[in-house]
């Protein structure tokens, strides 16, 4: 049996991506979209205050308005203004999540979230696409969040798979060998 919440968070992302896609816009609200998602993910608040329905539907939109504007594409907003409007705040993120993923796989892509503790240069994200790619054995479409608790290295997720080369890891290891011995 298929769960209801998943195809739900599905139809809003094709939905959506039909919709910015029309309008020429995809790729900027696609990676809009997945910043905002990660910043919701990680503040507790204000996922809350955008899902609480005991306030205004106004007032959290509000609160989109304020966050994101002059800084984001105003498909973005309207993307973000009308799962709220529509009752669905509680799923912004996973709807965020499928959105890039639905695209991606438009592209002919697999989606790699991949986190490191400092920026990429270009060649860097380049060389880690490809390898990617020849590890999954699929065409790589990369997400990157600077996260400062990898440390250093690299942590990359591609669908199910999980390819942890980071110094986190390394020294969580080394931990269990040392408490192990």
């Amino acid at each position: 049996m298929v769960d209801n919440s998943t195809d739900l968070v599905d139809q809003y992302a094709r939905g959506l991506l039909a919709i910015v896609e029309a309008e020429g816009a995809a790729e900027r609200v696609e990676d809009e979209l997945y910043r905002f998602g990660r910043a919701l993910e990680g503040n507790d608040e204000l996922r809350e205050a955008l899902s609480d329905h005991s306030v205004p539907v106004e007032r959290r939109i509000a609160v989109v308005d304020d966050l994101l504007d002059n800084k984001a594409d105003p498909q973005t907003i309207a993307a973000v203004s009308h799962v709220i409007q529509s009752g669905r705040g509680r799923m912004l993120v996973e709807i965020a999540d499928a959105f890039v993923r639905e695209a991606a796989a438009q592209r002919g892509r697999a989606l790699a979230e991949v986190r490191t503790a400092v920026p990429l240069s270009d060649d860097q994200r380049e060389r880690l696409r490809k390898a990617l790619g020849e590890a999954t054995g699929r065409e790589i479409e990369m997400k990157v969040i600077i996260d400062e608790d990898v440390v250093g290295g690299v942590l990359a997720t591609v669908g199910d798979t999980v390819i942890d080369g980071s110094v986190s890891r390394q020294l969580a290891r080394m931990r269990a060998r040392l408490a192990g011995a």
